[in-house]
């Protein structure tokens, strides 16, 4: 059953904890510098919780997209449920005042994606099973 979880809910429940004060009390946590590296350019590169929160998102998005091209019965259970957390990340960013934020959109946009991705590729692979003969 816990292989039916979308993995989306994860940077869901992350952004709303950040906004809840887990990660620092700071006005916007995600904005905190996580570390920072020099190139070989002398450029400095700067790693912040929101660029770690979207890597995380990605990484989900593409554990996601492997979990659609199974297929089984219980698929359409992913993608209900899947179609759920992208519902729960569009309703927060049209009605909480906090979410209203770029990071808050790319994360709903990832969920979009992995949504249509799910569908598409069960579409597809639903296609090649079937025969006429």
């Amino acid at each position: 059953m816990l292989a039916h979880i979308p993995l989306m809910i994860v940077p869901f429940v992350l952004y709303n904890l950040g906004l809840a004060g887990l990660f620092g009390d700071f006005g916007d946590p995600w904005r905190a510098q996580v570390f920072s590296l020099s190139m070989l350019s002398g450029g400095v590169w700067t790693m912040s919780l929101a660029d770690l929160l979207v890597l995380l998102a990605l990484l989900v998005l593409f554990v996601e997209v492997l979990k659609a091209t199974r297929t089984s019965n219980a698929s359409v259970l992913d993608h209900l449920l899947s179609t759920f957390v992208f519902v729960a990340f569009l309703v927060e960013f049209l009605l909480v005042q906090r979410a209203a934020s770029s990071l808050f959109f790319i994360l709903t946009a990832i969920a979009l994606v992995d949504v249509l991705a799910g569908f598409a590729i069960s579409l597809r692979a639903a296609s090649r099973d079937v025969n006429f003969r």
